[in-house]
């Protein structure tokens, strides 16, 4: 297990991450952790590794794109005191060139914005936490020529990037949805090619313990 006993682990991102959390439960209560991926990590870290005494926050708001989470990041973030902090966070920020393409252009969060505030929280985080995840945003889509995932491949290759610039763990869950749509629907998955249902928070959430050093047989 590469997580140290007794550590805090903060989740954030958009919707993906929230899953219907409760926001004005105590972080790391029960409802608070919502009923994605985030509360599958921490009922195994909780069932399987008892002697370590992790506690999980979910810090994960619908809707949000990167230039969110740098207004929270202070509040939801810092103020408290994780030991590890995993961020997913991009496919809002491409997905309103989409949904919502008559926005003024100020109020889309370009390539170069998601860089530059990514690498911002970064900046503020590193040197007080023992660890930083950065988990690519995803589709569930086999279409390589896809509008919207040619777009979304752009800001997975930022993520990268950032994570390999700045030495952090890097997930891509993209490469792990693939591997599963080579052999099943993405129906199985999701039902938006965006959402995970329970199928893909175990997917996600097993690439994550996968990452941590989480061994069933403990």
């Amino acid at each position: 297990m590469n997580i140290e006993k007794e550590s805090k682990i903060l989740f954030i991102g958009d919707s993906v991450t929230d899953v219907g959390r409760d926001y004005q439960s105590y972080p790391g209560s029960f409802d608070s952790l919502g009923n994605g991926y985030v509360a599958l990590i921490s009922q195994a870290l909780t069932a399987i590794y008892p002697g370590h005494l992790l506690k999980v926050m979910n810090k994960g708001i619908n809707g949000n794109r990167v230039t969110d989470l740098a207004e929270r990041w202070q509040t939801d973030v810092l103020d408290l005191q994780p030991d590890y902090v995993s961020i997913l966070i991009g496919i809002n920020d491409v997905w309103r060139f989409f949904d919502q393409p008559f926005q003024h252009p100020t109020d889309l969060v370009s390539l170069n914005l998601f860089e530059e505030t990514y690498q911002q929280l970064i900046d503020q985080t590193k040197a007080k936490v023992k660890g930083i995840f950065l988990l690519s945003p995803f589709m569930f889509e086999t279409n390589l020529e896809d509008p919207m995932f040619k777009q979304l491949k752009q800001y997975q290759a930022v993520v990268k990037m950032l994570a390999e610039k700045n030495e952090l763990q890097f997930i891509d869950l993209q490469v792990v949805v693939d591997k599963y749509l080579d052999k099943q629907s993405s129906y199985i998955l999701s039902g938006d090619r965006v959402h995970p249902n329970q199928n893909g928070h175990f997917l996600i959430a097993n690439a994550l313990l996968k990452e941590m050093g989480f061994e069933f047989g403990k």
